[in-house]
């Protein structure tokens, strides 16, 4: 007997874009919905095409760059949240990030963009006018 997946179906949602201050740790939003477990999961991540975060049967692999700077919520995944965190953000982390979760037969992916956040501690001066 075929073993049915209407309770295994899942979307997966997140933000269209996030912003960091270089040297922070941010967090990249990716959920399940509904909330379903996703220990049982694969869960990637790319930054643009390479996969620089792999979990998958409980096993991590990371990209060589991202070693000890990328990491899932573990605690989490039970709720459907497989957010990606990056430790110690730089300029060269902006980019596309794809999420991407495999369970069976379905494949569900989500982008997030990462800017560098503006402003903040911008050493260029801002003019403002009075009005």
């Amino acid at each position: 007997m075929a073993e049915s997946n209407v309770d295994t179906q899942f979307k997966l949602t997140s933000e269209d874009k996030w912003w960091a201050d270089v040297g922070e740790e941010v967090t990249l939003p990716c959920h399940l919905s509904p909330d379903t477990s996703a220990v049982a999961m694969t869960i990637r991540w790319f930054k643009e095409t390479e996969c620089i975060y792999l979990y998958q049967n409980g096993q991590v692999t990371e990209r060589s760059g991202y070693e000890g700077r990328v990491s899932l919520i573990t605690q989490e995944l039970e709720r459907g949240n497989v957010s990606l965190r990056l430790r110690d953000f730089r300029e060269s982390d902006t980019g596309d990030y794809i999420c991407q979760v495999i369970h069976g037969e379905q494949k569900e992916e989500a982008g997030v963009f990462l800017w560098v956040r503006e402003g903040k501690c911008s050493r260029t001066p801002v003019m403002f006018l009075n009005t």
